[in-house]
């Protein structure tokens, strides 16, 4: 495990004022490096991965935990788990796993706020005797006043190798954040890129998938993990055809095949619309774990023209992504998903509340810069106000809806920097790529105010009674820790008080 060095960040305020990396021309290179197929054997396994297989948590509740399992043989298996007076003195039903094939299962009767181990125990067709996986860890839902810590990481875009990312130093980052024990790990969006496929088909749709997931059970075995869907994963209802052979559900199964992800349980809140040939998308959620209520929300799910970049369409096609003609008016959450958010925000009586999504509007470059325009802040580019004539029946644009719920930060990623604003008293956090070794400030120039970091990490929350504190933790190649360079670093931190307690 790699040891964390914390550097002193005072003064950090309106950081680095180095000229922003011209971002339309790098991000056109990476987008063309982008070609490899999304098939798992184009992508090296990581080199601390358990040799048998993944685990990968998801959907920890105060009782119960979830389980995708990722096997690489036939076997038959039981979860050996308990707490730390008995380890391993409970066992799941058995199960039997596939090979290749992942397998979601569900422990139940946890308790609440209570650390449990756990291990695989398993037998191979065709061998006599059992063995174990390692041992890994389960954390129910902490109670009120309880500390715990998660992390949140930006776009991770595994096909964009060596220019966005290198596999070894996603490997490194990941293992750092395991290392920490965090409580679960939120991940932004553009992780399963399919619009850079040679040939869209379900398999290789899968393999975008089933790559991630060796780098994924290095944190995810002792954590869960929450998706948010981004642009690239072209999860989207403007890519369904009404038929099972459209990449709208094979993304989207592919997703909930490979991660176990929260639907409506009572534990968690979400969306109840079930799509044909998918059933629950799954696509936005919520759920409280100790002072903080944590919201996810999708646009891609719920606007029927393409939110961003559409599926390899060009500019001037017909239903293509050009973003000169595109409305962004178009682009929406929906009425169902704005009234469930409108109701979950309101209704919270959490200390601390955090909202996570791809981006503003899911689209565009900048945080605050675009949290006036559109449903997000009810302006159109001139400043008009259009909202009441476009948006009947919602009662705020999300912006003010955030100030009025208490809103203390909003998640995003997309535009692949580390850079922390405020607007209304609103924290809005931008999360930069995990894995990207250029060191740059990509993007800069569309932030024009906050506090911007260069460089690969992750964001990590400690969140407690009377404040949560925000690091963000650098992540370098061993042959980039030079001139004090140190991965794992803290290069810049701040933290949020309670809304309404006293500054």
């Amino acid at each position: 495990m790699y040891k964390l060095a914390v550097i002193g960040v005072a003064g950090l305020s309106c950081i680095l004022a180095s000229p922003a990396l011209q971002d339309q021309k790098r991000e056109g290179k990476v987008r063309r490096q982008g070609q490899n197929p999304g098939r798992s054997k184009d992508y090296p396994l990581p080199t601390k991965a358990w040799g048998e297989g993944s685990i990968v948590q998801g959907n920890v509740t105060d009782s119960s935990a979830e389980f995708a399992i990722h096997f690489k043989s036939d076997a038959e298996a039981t979860i050996e788990y308990g707490t730390e007076s008995n380890p391993f003195g409970q066992k799941s039903q058995k199960l039997n796993l596939k090979a290749g094939a992942p397998f979601q299962t569900k422990l139940s009767g946890l308790k609440p706020s209570t650390a449990y181990t756990y291990r695989l125990s398993f037998k191979k067709f065709g061998q006599n005797s059992f063995e174990t996986s390692p041992t890994y860890r389960i954390q129910t839902q902490r109670k009120p006043d309880e500390e715990f810590m998660f992390f949140v990481q930006g776009d991770s875009h595994p096909e964009r190798v060596p220019k966005m990312h290198i596999p070894a130093l996603y490997e490194r980052t990941l293992l750092t954040a395991a290392s920490q024990k965090p409580d679960f790990f939120i991940m932004l969006g553009d992780d399963f890129s399919v619009d850079t496929l040679r040939e869209r088909t379900k398999e290789a749709v899968e393999g975008v998938y089933t790559k991630q997931v060796p780098y994924l059970g290095l944190v995810g075995h002792s954590s869960p993990i929450y998706l948010v869907n981004g642009n690239h994963e072209q999860a989207a209802k403007a890519n369904l055809d009404g038929t099972p052979n459209c990449l709208g559900v094979w993304t989207q199964n592919a997703r909930n095949r490979n991660f176990a992800q929260p639907a409506p349980d009572g534990f968690f809140s979400g969306n109840t619309e079930t799509v044909e040939h998918i059933g629950l998308l799954r696509n936005y959620f919520a759920w409280t774990w100790g002072d903080a209520l944590f919201v996810t929300i999708d646009p891609y799910w719920h606007s029927a023209t393409p939110v961003d970049n559409s599926a390899g369409k060009g500019p001037k096609e017909e239903g293509g992504g050009g973003k000169r003609n595109r409305n962004l008016w178009d682009i929406t959450l929906g009425d169902a998903q704005y009234k469930w958010l409108a109701k979950t925000l309101l209704e919270s009586k959490a200390k601390y509340k955090f909202v996570f999504a791809h981006h503003v509007n899911g689209t565009g470059r900048g945080a605050i810069e675009n949290a006036t325009l559109y449903e997000w802040g009810g302006r159109d580019p001139r400043g008009g106000d259009l909202f009441k004539s476009k948006r009947p029946g919602w009662d705020l644009p999300i912006h003010q809806l955030f100030v009025k719920a208490g809103v203390s930060i909003f998640f995003q990623g997309h535009d692949h920097i580390y850079c922390k604003q405020e607007l209304d008293g609103v924290i809005y956090q931008s999360c930069p790529c995990p894995a990207d070794p250029t060191n740059s400030l990509i993007n800069g120039d569309a932030y024009r105010s906050g506090e911007k970091v260069p460089g690969a990490g992750l964001v990590r929350v400690t969140v407690g009674s009377a404040q949560a504190k925000v690091d963000y933790v650098r992540a370098y190649e061993p042959s980039a820790e030079v001139d004090g360079k140190k991965h794992g670093e803290i290069a810049h931190t701040y933290t949020v008080k309670p809304k309404g307690a006293s500054k």
